[in-house]
């Protein structure tokens, strides 16, 4: 056997051992939590709003998807239709303008932006409509590196405590844990105590940023009982990467015993703090 040969064996066990390891690794992850839930990390019914960020986002990426696939077809078409021929010489005969397409590919894109712009500002007014009354109201205010969160109506409190500021992976048992009651409407409060946050429950389809003097608003119904994780989404110092915290959406029953273990009043802008003050 010629080393060409022997080359060509080696290279096609490689190319098989490859295709079976990555085989194995498909595998592996098919039922792993972010695979059974596809491009988004939530299902149906958790929030009053999580259905219509689903429709927004899918229905806008199969626009795309089909503006794409079209654009592509009409590139390859020419290609072939209109590639050079054996025996052709100089030119193809030149167009100046052709009127009929120059409008159409005007007037196309133009609808395609405004359909985007028309269904997108429809859900966004959606979201962001606040409630006249909302049945729990919650004052969430981020800090380097952790979370106070006031319960208004019920006025109860609990005060996160930084983490272990190491790096390393928090404890879900030890982080700060923002309790809803589950089909109750929620108004969450968003603040924060030094610098610029984030606020994000990945499972709600929803992030805010939180602003120094400047408060902002979620307005929602929890649908669907269970345990979220949340986390700080903007890069916030240091230890960003352990500004961590859960989300518990329970039962009334369960809201209210919670509500009897925690502290009595209001955590709020009284330990707020400047920190280019305190860089000073």
């Amino acid at each position: 056997m010629s080393s060409q040969d022997r080359t060509g064996s080696r290279r096609a066990r490689t190319a098989k051992a490859a295709g079976l390891g990555a085989l194995g690794m498909l595998l592996l992850t098919g039922c792993s939590e972010e695979v059974r839930l596809g491009w988004l990390p939530t299902e149906r019914g958790t929030t009053s709003h999580t259905d219509r960020l689903i429709d927004l986002w899918v229905n806008s990426w199969i626009a795309a998807l089909i503006v794409g696939v079209i654009t592509w077809a009409l590139i390859l078409w020419c290609i072939v239709a209109y590639r050079r021929r054996k025996g052709d010489e100089g030119f193809p005969r030149q167009l100046s303008y052709n009127l009929p397409i120059e409008i159409f590919y005007t007037a196309l894109p133009l609808v395609l932006v405004l359909t985007f712009f028309y269904f997108t500002d429809r859900d966004q007014t959606a979201l962001t409509q606040r409630f006249d009354d909302p049945q729990v109201v919650i004052d969430a205010r981020g800090k380097q590196w952790s979370w106070d969160f006031n319960y208004v109506k019920q006025d109860k409190y609990s005060a996160g405590v930084q983490a272990h500021l190491t790096g390393e992976t928090g404890i879900p048992e030890t982080l700060p844990t923002l309790y809803l009651p589950v089909n109750q409407t929620v108004e969450l409060q968003i603040n924060s105590r030094d610098v610029i946050h984030s606020f994000w429950v990945p499972a709600f389809l929803q992030k805010v940023d939180m602003i120094p003097g400047k408060t902002n608003y979620i307005s929602f119904t929890p649908q669907r009982e269970g345990v979220y994780d949340g986390k700080c989404a903007e890069l916030c110092g240091e230890f960003h990467s352990e500004m961590l915290f859960r989300v518990e959406v329970v039962s009334q029953a369960e809201f209210d015993e919670q509500m009897t273990r925690l502290n009595d009043g209001q955590i709020g802008a009284e330990y707020d703090r400047n920190p280019y003050e305190a860089a000073e």
